[in-house]
């Protein structure tokens, strides 16, 4: 997978995760299948609206779904969810190895130099930008 499919699979991964409802629908078909139908029973919208939130998740991955009958089943996809938390432990890895820097720079006395590593970032408010 090149740099380009790598960071669209996140921003898939990210997108579906955003949402509250597709989370509770990705904790239920992790802890076990489900119908659309039986899934769609347990929020208050439409069963067109779920079936779109299981399409999210499916098309992110996470979940998978199968015919059987006239039903549609989903099933949680562990390795695509371990993928996220993979994700996150390197940012995690990165912001922690940030602040320790700042940490030492600190403690030294001394005022952090612009570096690759934290230089300006854009605001996600604004146009501006902040150093991280």
């Amino acid at each position: 997978m090149d740099d380009v499919e790598a960071e669209d699979r996140a921003d898939a991964l990210f997108h579906a995760l955003a949402d509250q409802t597709r989370r509770d629908i990705l904790r239920r078909v992790l802890a076990g299948e489900h119908s659309v139908t039986a899934l769609a029973a347990n929020y208050e919208m439409s069963f067109a609206a779920v079936q779109k939130h299981v399409a999210v998740l499916e098309r992110a991955g996470l979940v998978t779904k199968r015919r059987s009958g006239r039903e549609n089943l989903a099933t949680g996809e562990v390795d695509a969810v371990r993928s996220v938390a993979s994700m996150l432990g390197e940012f995690e890895e990165v912001w922690r190895g940030r602040v320790a820097r700042i940490d030492e720079l600190l403690a030294a006395g001394q005022e952090p130099e612009p570096t690759e590593e934290n230089e300006p970032c854009p605001s996600p408010t604004s146009g501006t930008t902040r150093t991280t």
